[in-house]
């Protein structure tokens, strides 16, 4: 089969995770892969997300009834968590990952939202000389979504707030003439660095999180975010 023929045949999330795989070993970043079964500790604790935080309660994660302290991943954030642990034990910074997976969030389902999606989540962590800052942020995202959505296409930055960066950035990109949310992003919160076995008096870097599934919407003008999941062959005729 050549390989524009393996390509009609493909899902077009794994055509697009494959290409934003490329975009991003271009930039020096390892691929990681965590659990989706996921413990509490790192997909809430370690990233600073308080106990009584909405995000824990049953609206919106799925926990396990048979598996206490377990979760269906919300995020591939704690794939980041795990492998910045791990390479500050082995003292291999700087370091930058990559990770691609499905993440599951019990909420209402419409157009732009869906109870299971693809999520990127990325991270790059050095000492404080290696001064990784939000100017470096910035330009990796900026880099890899004029890659995956093309040179002319319009990306904003705005500041937020999520419990483990800070500061915090969304990155938008327009959609139909409307702005779409599409990441979360900000440099490492000191806690998640110190639940992470690092010192962030002597570390620092930053993390972004955001939908596959938006990126494939936008790239590709397909409507509606639920027509991934539907098994319908047709959608590869976009």
């Amino acid at each position: 089969m050549d390989k524009e023929n393996k390509k009609a045949t493909e899902h077009p999330l794994s055509i697009l995770a494959n290409e934003a795989y490329q975009a991003f070993s271009e930039m020096g970043f390892e691929i990681a892969l965590g659990p989706e079964l996921e413990s509490e500790w790192y997909n809430f604790d370690v990233l600073n997300v308080p106990g009584d935080h909405p995000a824990r309660d049953m609206q919106d994660t799925f926990w396990i009834k048979d598996k206490q302290g377990y979760v269906l991943r919300t995020h591939c954030t704690s794939v980041s968590a795990r492998q910045i642990e791990k390479a500050g034990k082995e003292g291999r910074l700087p370091c930058a990952f990559i990770s691609i997976g499905k993440v599951f969030r019990n909420e209402a389902t419409d157009a732009t939202h869906e109870m299971q999606f693809y999520q990127i989540d990325g991270v790059m962590i050095g000492s404080i000389e290696d001064g990784i800052s939000l100017a470096n942020l910035k330009g990796v995202l900026a880099r890899f979504y004029k890659k995956m959505l093309g040179e002319d296409s319009e990306v904003e930055f705005r500041p937020s707030f999520f419990p483990f960066t800070e500061p915090s950035i969304e990155i938008h990109a327009k959609f139909k003439g409307k702005w779409l949310e599409m990441m979360g992003s900000g440099q490492l919160h000191p806690n998640v660095l110190k639940n992470c076995g690092l010192d962030p008096t002597k570390v620092q870097g930053f993390a972004f999180g955001g939908g596959l599934d938006r990126i494939a919407m936008i790239k590709w003008g397909i409507p509606d975010v639920r027509l991934f999941y539907q098994g319908d062959l047709r959608l590869n005729q976009f």
